[in-house]
C-alpha cells in the first residue's frame, strides 16, 4: 500500500479496525473544540493566541494532507484532483476556518469591522466536525437524494414569501418603509416566530397575517417529513450495508 494511499485511510472516517484512524479523528476533534473556546469568551487572554496558532498549524496540515489525496477522495487523476478539491463545500469550510487567523494577526489588516468578520468567521470550525461524523455522510446522501423535493418546497416557500410581502405592502403602505420590511414580515409571519416589530394595523393585514402564519406550519412540516423519511430510508441501506460487510469478513 502506497503512503498517500495509508494517508487517506487515516485522516477520513475512521474504519472499525483501524486504530490509528480513531485517533486521528479523536485528536481533530479534540482541537476543533479546543480552537472554538475563545469564541466563547469576551475578551480571551494572551495565552490562547498560541493555544489558536498550534490549532491553525494542525489545521493547515490536514488541509494539505486531504489536498495531497485529493484522487482517492474525488476518484479522479492527481493534478484534476487538485484542481478540484478546493472547491469542494468540506474543502471551503476548511479554508475558511484557516484564514481568518491570518487576518486577524496580519498588522496590514487592522481594520475593526474586518477583524470582528473574521472572528465570526472562525465559527465554521464547528462545521469540521462534521467530516468526522457518519451520521452527517448520511444526511448529505439524504439531502442528495430529495433535492428536487426539496427544491420544489424552497420554491414555493420563497415564492409565497414575495407574494405575501407585495400584498401586505399595497394593502398597508404605512406600516412598512420598504418592500425589505414586507419580505422581513413575510418571513417571521411564514415561520410563525412573531417577533411583533413591524405588525399590520388593519383587518385586511392581520387576516394575511393569520394565512401567513397557518401555511408556515404546512411549509415547516413539509421539509421536515421529507428528510425524517429519507433519513430512515438511508439508516436502513446503511444497515444493510455494515451486515454485509461483517458476513465478508
Amino acid at each position: 500500500m502506497g503512503i498517500r494511499k495509508r494517508i487517506y485511510e487515516i485522516i477520513e472516517v475512521a474504519g472499525p479496525d483501524d486504530t490509528l484512524s480513531h485517533i486521528y479523528d479523536a485528536l481533530s476533534m479534540f482541537i476543533i473544540i479546543v480552537s472554538i473556546i475563545p469564541l466563547c469568551l469576551k475578551e480571551p487572554s494572551t495565552g490562547w493566541l498560541e493555544i489558536e496558532r498550534v490549532c491553525v498549524t494542525v489545521f493547515i496540515i490536514d488541509y494539505l494532507l486531504r489536498l495531497l489525496t485529493a484522487d482517492y477522495k474525488l476518484n479522479d487523476q492527481f493534478v484534476f484532483a487538485v484542481i478540484r478539491y478546493p472547491f469542494t463545500l468540506l474543502a471551503i469550510i476548511d479554508l475558511l476556518s484557516i484564514l481568518p487567523h491570518f487576518i486577524v494577526i496580519n498588522s496590514g489588516f487592522g481594520l475593526l469591522r474586518l477583524v470582528r468578520l473574521a472572528n465570526a468567521l472562525r465559527v465554521f470550525r464547528v462545521f469540521k466536525m462534521f467530516r468526522y461524523s457518519t451520521n452527517f455522510e448520511i444526511i448529505i446522501a439524504v439531502i442528495k437524494r430529495s433535492k428536487e423535493s426539496l427544491i420544489a418546497v424552497g420554491t414555493m416557500t420563497v415564492a409565497y414569501i414575495f407574494t405575501s410581502a407585495i400584498i401586505v405592502l399595497n394593502v398597508e403602505p404605512d406600516s412598512f418603509d420598504s418592500f425589505f420590511e414586507a419580505v422581513y414580515w413575510a418571513t417571521v409571519s411564514l415561520t410563525t416566530i412573531g417577533y411583533g416589530d413591524i405588525i399590520p394595523t388593519t383587518t385586511i393585514g392581520r387576516l394575511i397575517t393569520m394565512i401567513s402564519a397557518f401555511f408556515g406550519i404546512a411549509v415547516i412540516a413539509l421539509p421536515a417529513g421529507i428528510i425524517t423519511a429519507g433519513y430512515m430510508e438511508e439508516m436502513q441501506e446503511h444497515k444493510v450495508k455494515e451486515r454485509r460487510k461483517k458476513k465478508k469478513q
